[in-house]
């Protein structure tokens, strides 16, 4: 029998959920502990959700893959995903600090407009931030400034002042993503080379002809990533986005088939996975300023 997927479409209904009053009706912080022991079920979140674990219960699962989190890790969800949390039926108490806001809270204004730069709202496995004491110093800090906003009675300042706030915390949450990415540099480069490994595997095998061009996607799922967190890492590690490196790749390899003159530029396209000769023309000038000819010719 197919278990029943809960929809978080208001923050009201979240809050109510774990038997917190909604003071405001598009933000809301939610004491997780509140609630009364509930069954762990598959989710789908309507809103924005910043999850502050105080510990760790229960496996969260995003996909086919696993946050890495514990005590003192905060996890991050977007509307439309999916979360499942195992065994799933099992009773549990939640415990932690949730800040859910609803996207019409931030319509229109400039977070809004931002809201796509912070990327670990679409982290996925192995992702979670760990933040050190005096970080989360620093979290508490921008959340008790908005929980007074939201406690107070609503003014022509209250929705001004609960986005900045609101704000200035995602900009504090990418600044220790960065720290992350640092402190865990050892790891990083285990995974670059992993990449690197499956990118020069792709090119030289037969996947290009089979497959066609390499995306992003297709090895950010290989090293289980998400797109969002694989291409942040890649471009912290290297300087270039994801993209790009896979390109130089692709580029250094077809520089080497143009030159052999047992073929023609046509069927090197389609062995390259061009779907059409003058996509792979236009890539070649585009990277070198001379097309596949006149390199060949040169």
């Amino acid at each position: 029998m197919e278990k029943t997927m809960v929809i978080y479409d208001t923050v009201k209904q979240y809050s109510q959920t774990f038997n917190n009053s909604a003071l405001h009706p598009l933000i809301s912080l939610v004491d997780l502990g509140k609630s009364t022991p509930l069954p762990r079920v598959k989710f789908k979140m309507g809103i924005y959700a910043i999850i502050l674990k105080e510990s760790k219960c229960g496996d969260l699962r995003y996909g086919n893959t696993y946050y890495d989190y514990d005590e003192g890790t905060i996890v991050f969800f977007a509307p439309e995903q999916i979360i499942t949390t195992e065994p799933e039926g099992e009773i549990h108490q939640p415990f932690g600090t949730a800040l859910v806001f609803h996207p019409d809270l931030i319509k229109g204004t400039s977070l809004g407009r931002q809201i796509h730069e912070f990327s670990y709202f679409s982290y996925q496995s192995n992702e979670a931030l760990h933040v050190s004491e005096r970080e989360k110093e620093t979290i508490m800090n921008c959340i008790e400034n908005i929980s007074t906003e939201i406690n107070q009675n609503i003014d022509r300042h209250s929705k001004k002042l609960i986005i900045a706030n609101l704000e200035l915390l995602l900009k504090y949450f990418s600044r220790f993503y960065d720290r992350q990415f640092i402190t865990r540099e050892e790891i990083h480069q285990g995974i670059l080379l992993q990449f690197d490994q499956l990118l020069t595997d792709y090119i030289y095998g037969k996947d290009l002809t089979t497959k066609g061009l390499p995306s992003v996607a297709y090895f950010a799922d290989c090293l289980h990533l998400s797109a969002n967190y694989f291409g942040d890492l890649i471009k912290k590690e290297t300087g270039k986005t994801a993209l790009e490196y896979i390109q130089l790749k692709l580029l250094d390899f077809a520089k080497e088939r143009v030159l052999d003159t047992t073929k023609s530029l046509s069927e090197i396209s389609y062995e390259l996975g061009f779907k059409y000769p003058q996509h792979f023309t236009r890539f070649f000038k585009q990277k070198l300023g001379v097309t596949p000819l006149e390199y060949r010719l040169n």
